[in-house]
């Protein structure tokens, strides 16, 4: 990427503007996150849905991510508009989370999140998408832009968690939904793109993607070293109660691991070493940390073993962003985020299904498989290293 000191002077204010905005609004989708996924099963249970209904409910994302996802940032990316795509999203998310709030039966509650996630999900990609084409035009890096997410949503889960004690749960709908407005707000903020033109959207078929070997090992790799995460965001929290510990310790090991993220996405900049080796990196750090907590260690040595989500989340997270971003033509990034995405949705629904069964036999001993999942992935990237080392794209090449 070039330096700051090769972007002339109109284009670093820009620039500014792009990444203030940007960090603004991922802190906001992020956020909404950190106060939907600790609350919104709360907040079914609270309205009277019973616990079969809020498997099925909560279940609807993921289905999402790997059915329609693909099809909207497609839709997105035929039409040039991954800016009005996302404002588009965002409102209709927010919109959607309301209507959903003032239903209590569960079939209609499930017909409207539905509903809402179909265009809920394709938000983060779209965002990733919006992100990498202006990461590459302005001169900028993804991790900087990017820790605003993770530090929003620890912020959005806390500021949530202290609401429960104030409000009753059957109103938490209407926090979640009302941070969804304040994304949908924070989404006018983004900045179009400047300089870039029709000739930059060369057409070419994104089906080429699918038949790239190289692309094929970036989200399959990322996918399974993603996905080995399932039994942790699963049952840790579980496994860490049964063990004695108590809710603020459970809070502050969590904690531990996404201040290891933030970290890493402020120091990403400095790293020189190639995005293929880095996601190896990331998929190796993931397979000591599950053969590690597959021990059962004691609260000291997980407090450090938690860090490693530093790497095994983040350095996986940028080293992706950084070969989609060399090895996918500007014009197809929301095809290849949605790619990624569905991909992703996949292997981490099979894998949270996987790891249900085997921890249901074998306890903690379902870190193994993780820790397979996540060593299949290294194997992967360093397979097609040399491959992804040689196929560097630009806006302006067309792929």
């Amino acid at each position: 990427m070039p330096s700051e000191s090769q972007i002339p002077i109109a284009s670093q204010a820009a620039s500014r503007r792009f990444a203030t905005r940007l960090a603004l609004f991922y802190g906001a989708i992020f956020g909404l996150l950190g106060a939907y996924l600790p609350f919104f099963p709360v907040w079914l249970k609270a309205v009277g849905i019973e616990a079969s209904w809020i498997g099925i409910i909560t279940a609807v994302p993921a289905v999402t991510r790997f059915t329609v996802l693909p099809f909207v940032t497609g839709l997105a990316e035929r039409r040039q508009s991954l800016r009005n795509a996302i404002i588009i999203t965002a409102f209709a998310t927010a919109l959607g989370l309301t209507v959903a709030g003032t239903q209590h039966q569960a079939v209609l509650v499930f017909v409207a999140f539905a509903a809402t996630c179909c265009l809920w999900t394709p938000m983060a990609p779209l965002t990733d998408a919006y992100a990498l084409r202006g990461v590459s035009h302005y001169g900028l890096n993804y991790g900087p832009l990017r820790l605003w997410g993770s530090a929003a949503f620890v912020v959005g889960a806390l500021a949530c968690g202290l609401l429960v004690d104030v409000i009753a749960p059957e109103h938490l709908i209407w926090v979640i939904a009302a941070v969804a407005g304040l994304s949908a707000l924070a989404s006018l903020g983004l900045r179009p793109i400047d300089g870039l033109k029709k000739a930059d959207v060369m057409q070419r078929g994104a089906g080429a993607l699918l038949r790239d070997p190289g692309f094929l090992a970036i989200i399959l790799a990322s996918a399974l070293i993603q996905g080995s995460h399932a039994a942790y965001y699963i049952f840790a929290s579980i496994v860490w109660k049964q063990s004695g510990l108590g809710g603020l310790t459970i809070a502050g090991l969590w904690s531990l691991g996404v201040l290891a993220e933030i970290v890493l996405f402020a120091l990403s900049p400095r790293f020189a070493r190639p995005y293929a080796v880095l996601v190896v990196i990331g998929a190796l750090s993931a397979v000591a940390r599950w053969l590690i907590t597959a021990q059962e260690p004691p609260v000291a040595v997980l407090s450090v073993v938690q860090l490693a989500h530093g790497l095994s989340f983040g350095l996986t997270q940028v080293g992706t962003m950084g070969l989609l971003v060399r090895n996918v033509p500007f014009h197809v990034m929301a095809r290849g985020q949605g790619y990624l995405a569905a991909c992703s949705g996949i292997v981490a629904s099979s894998a949270s299904i996987l790891s249900g069964v085997v921890f249901a036999r074998y306890g903690q001993g379902v870190y193994y498989l993780m820790a397979a999942m996540a060593l299949s992935g290294a194997v992967v990237m360093w397979l097609a290293r040399h491959r992804l080392a040689d196929q560097p794209h630009s806006a302006a090449s067309g792929g």
